[in-house]
């Protein structure tokens, strides 16, 4: 009848998009690891250049790339069906203690549970939300801080910094790939939108989620974990 016919139409086309996807994403992790040789050689050959300014952005730009490239190919792991964590013992207070240095204070809870996570992507998750925090902060205002805080039986991870936020109407696509606000448009400052994304995918692999909101003044991460 039509009906049927309808519906197995649209279950064809499901599979259709699905194999499509999967396709896609098989074609960028193979082009992201055929990348990583030939810009390893290309690092080589930069550091045989003669010092000075040009040396110092051309391995700037290559390191760069490569994060570009790591950064894609968690992305794809972690939004995949192959995300499998390897899950352990982790101290979050601990991975905290990491992030000590310039421009970053610490308020850490004592006798926080240790909980059962993947202790390298959670680090990972840490860093750039760190390291963003450090790129908008307004030093001046404060520095950032980062807070590990017993939730319950679990933790609650806040990374805040004192820079100008974001826009309103941007919050909800924050945690996108690629997606950046006007104001972190700049080339200076670096980045191309997958750091928040990556922290995004590792809290959800978690059972989790990646909270965004302005802080007024700044703007803050929390994630829980359990």
């Amino acid at each position: 009848d039509e009906i049927g016919d309808l519906a197995h139409r649209f279950n064809q086309m499901a599979q259709d998009i699905q194999a499509m996807l999967d396709g896609k994403r098989a074609l960028l992790l193979a082009i992201s690891h055929e990348l990583r040789s030939p810009l390893t050689r290309a690092r080589l050959h930069a550091e045989l250049v003669d010092e000075g300014a040009s040396k110092g952005a051309l391995l700037d730009e290559l390191a760069q790339m490569r994060e570009l490239i790591s950064a894609l190919l968690e992305s794809e792991r972690l939004g995949s069906g192959h995300r499998a964590l390897q899950v352990g013992d982790c101290d979050l207070g601990a991975l905290a203690r990491e992030q000590d240095q310039p421009g970053v204070t610490l308020s850490i809870d004592p006798d926080l549970p240790v909980l059962q996570l993947d202790r390298m992507r959670v680090q990972l998750l840490l860093r750039n939300l760190v390291h963003n925090a450090l790129r908008h902060n307004d030093a001046a205002s404060g520095p950032v801080r980062v807070s590990v805080e017993r939730d319950g039986d679990g933790v609650r991870l806040t990374v805040r910094d004192h820079g100008p936020g974001v826009p309103p109407e941007a919050l909800a696509q924050l945690g996108q790939p690629f997606f950046r606000p006007d104001e972190a448009r700049a080339r200076s400052e670096g980045g191309v939108g997958l750091g928040l994304s990556l922290c995004r995918l590792v809290a959800e692999a978690h059972g989790s989620r990646l909270e965004l909101r302005n802080a007024e003044p700044g703007f803050e991460a929390v994630v829980r974990f359990r």
